[in-house]
């Protein structure tokens, strides 16, 4: 399965913080659902249940991050 079948609205987005790399991308793709923390700068994801209206932004930060940390079931 794609990304693009995975994402109609009713996926959910998760983060392995132990795996990530701070890089901030999925940040700079998809800020409304991803953030990163003041200490360490790993990801922080704020809506684990992303509206259909991010999907594109979803993919877009799952796609881009070097640390493939995050997973959208």
């Amino acid at each position: 399965m794609t990304l693009s079948d995975q994402a109609s609205g009713h996926e959910r987005v998760s983060a392995e913080r132990g795996r990530c790399a701070g890089a901030g991308q999925c940040v700079l793709a998809a800020p409304a659902v991803f953030d990163q923390d003041d200490e360490e700068g790993l990801v922080l994801v704020l809506v684990e249940r992303p509206p259909e209206s991010q999907s594109d932004a979803v993919r877009e930060a799952v796609w881009s991050c070097p640390s493939g940390a995050l997973t959208l079931r």
